[in-house]
């Protein structure tokens, strides 16, 4: 864990883009906690020297803490937040396997889906079909219950969400037709739920000097 140069802030600070799956992420992790944060809205082919000074990955989302520390991975920011307070006791039913076969195989499989052009070797229904022995396994877990880890939404539906959320936006007409009744309305209930509608708030990129953007 890195530390940022000291400042005069006792607020965390979020470096964030919007409609990044892994910023998504965090950001909702971070309303439910409701830990308060700065949010810095970041735009993606001009990032901000002082993001770039503290996380060279270059990525976000990033967070730094009152106490300087610096997390820049999405996963690290969830737990840090809702170790702070977890009113849903989301921490509690964690699946490590379901989140790494998201964030790998799933997301590799995804980004060759949507920007399948880029990805000539294959066509786009080759790419989808990837794609879905992951969406296959899920639909199948929602088979005997409402949420990914049990009878209550928690960590392990946030972490993902927002990669099915994208995945689906690809060919909505497909998906709409696919044959995955239960993940639909899974993905349907976080699409229309007040904590994530409320952290998509649209914002101009951030510059030093401007305003503080509370958040949540």
């Amino acid at each position: 864990m890195r530390q940022a140069p000291k400042t005069m802030s006792t607020t965390p600070v979020l470096y964030s883009f919007r409609r990044c799956p892994y910023a998504i992420r965090a950001r909702m992790a971070i309303a439910r906690a409701g830990v308060s944060v700065e949010l810095r809205e970041v735009l993606l082919r001009d990032k901000p020297a002082a993001m770039l000074a503290i996380s060279p990955k270059a990525t976000v989302p990033v967070l730094v803490t009152a106490q300087g520390q610096v997390l820049d991975e999405s996963l690290e920011i969830m737990r840090w937040a809702l170790a702070q307070h977890d009113p849903d006791n989301w921490l509690a039913d964690v699946s490590a396997t379901l989140i790494e076969t998201n964030d790998g195989s799933f997301k590799q499989a995804l980004d060759r889906y949507k920007y399948a052009d880029r990805y000539p070797q294959h066509s786009v229904q080759t790419y989808r079909a990837q794609g879905e022995s992951i969406l296959r396994s899920l639909e199948h877990d929602l088979g005997t219950k409402d949420w990914l880890c049990g009878i209550r939404p928690g960590f392990t539906d946030i972490a993902i969400f927002p990669f099915i959320r994208q995945f689906a936006a690809v060919d909505t007409n497909w998906f709409n037709e696919s044959p995955y009744p239960r993940l639909r309305r899974w993905l349907n209930h976080w699409l229309h739920s007040s904590l994530f509608l409320d952290t998509m708030g649209k914002h101009p990129p951030w510059e030093p000097g401007q305003a503080a953007v509370p958040f949540p």
